[in-house]
């Protein structure tokens, strides 16, 4: 399993459902300095794949599948697809998105060449299950996109129908992923059909800005004190949380509101109750038929934010809490029902 972000790479053997280990190398600045764009830390990344391999005492020709964390694709449906040559020239032009995530399939692809055996992607980022209606954003010239933590909630929202003793394509549900990104989806009959963006849209997060009041915005673009660069950072980077109370540490802000701190208090407040607003414009996509709302990511650690939520929308459903992610483990899953026959490998082409 390969997972490629940022400023990691994580890497993982499993066999069957048991890890065999899991690894995640950190990247220091001076490192990926050396780089001057993502694409140029393809073979910097290879390599250390290669190399972990090797010190485990493994060879390619003891593997039978590589599972990678997908990257910026043409939309999909969610699912698993095989990483063909069409997949690898989309992610390294970065015509639909430039991020070091997109060197994981590529990674995956190139192994795979060598030892013979299929490289596949399970519930891309990109997938896009939306239905028409959600595409409209207000302007004919922006259309709203697909862009969440679809793998997490995809998982979260399995585990539910499997401890309902239901399948997940039989169930309505409302899947919220709490960490530095906060994406709420409506999953229908297992497709998710609408979802908030990781980005863009929705709730403050931990260093995100979420959903903001537009002409507040335009303003503040053409004010002449920032540059796109700096206004994009302060959406995607220290937004939210930070941007209120100058760290994106939840934990931080826990121990603040014990000690007696009113703002950050109010600040933490004002997050769940974005949260919950956008749990019940979800509730309204699906109609009000709802089965269950489930919380994961790595916030739902935290009992204070999930309590707030549950006052607010345990009327909608009833609430499951699946603390942390697990996308290894997700992907891991995806590679078992592709080898066992549980699921169809679904072909991607050029748009």
């Amino acid at each position: 399993m390969i997972n490629i972000g940022a400023t990691s790479t994580k890497v993982a053997l499993f066999k069957d459902e048991d890890i065999v280990f899991k690894e995640t190398i950190s990247h220091s600045t001076e490192d990926l300095a050396q780089h001057r764009t993502f694409l140029q830390q393809g073979d910097f990344r290879r390599r250390i794949i290669v190399e972990l391999l090797e010190q485990k005492g493994l060879g390619l020709d003891d593997l039978d599948i590589i599972v990678a964390r997908g990257g910026g694709t043409k939309p999909t449906s969610t699912g698993a697809y095989r990483i063909s040559k069409a997949m690898r020239e989309d992610l390294l032009s970065g015509i639909y998105e430039k991020h070091p995530a997109n060197l994981g399939p590529v990674i995956a692809y190139e192994i795979s060449e060598i030892a013979k055996i299929p490289a596949i992607i399970v519930d891309s980022p990109s997938s896009d299950e939306f239905e028409p209606l959600a595409r409209f954003s207000g302007l004919p010239e922006i259309k709203r996109r697909s862009g969440f933590h679809v793998l997490n909630q995809k998982a979260a929202a399995k585990k539910a129908a499997e401890e309902l003793g239901e399948k997940y394509e039989n169930l309505n549900l409302i899947v919220v992923h709490l960490g530095g990104g906060i994406s709420v989806g409506a999953h229908k009959k297992g497709r998710i059909i609408d979802a908030s963006h990781g980005i863009e849209e929705g709730p403050f997060s931990p260093d995100r800005t979420g959903n903001l009041p537009v002409l507040e915005l335009i303003k503040l673009c053409f004010s002449g004190r920032y540059t796109q660069e700096q206004l994009q950072k302060k959406i995607m980077g220290t937004g939210g949380l930070a941007a209120y109370l100058g760290t994106n540490d939840a934990k931080e802000v826990e121990k603040r509101i014990s000690e007696g701190d009113e703002e950050a208090l109010m600040v933490y407040q004002a997050m769940a109750y974005q949260i919950s607003k956008e749990i019940g414009a979800m509730a309204s996509v699906l109609k009000g038929g709802v089965d269950v709302i489930v919380f994961t990511g790595g916030l739902a650690y935290s009992e204070m934010l999930i309590n707030w939520i549950k006052e607010r929308v345990c009327f909608i459903a009833p609430v499951r809490v699946y603390p942390g992610e697990d996308e290894i483990k997700a992907l891991a899953s995806g590679a078992l029902r592709i080898l066992r026959g549980e699921e169809t490998l679904k072909e991607y082409l050029h748009l």
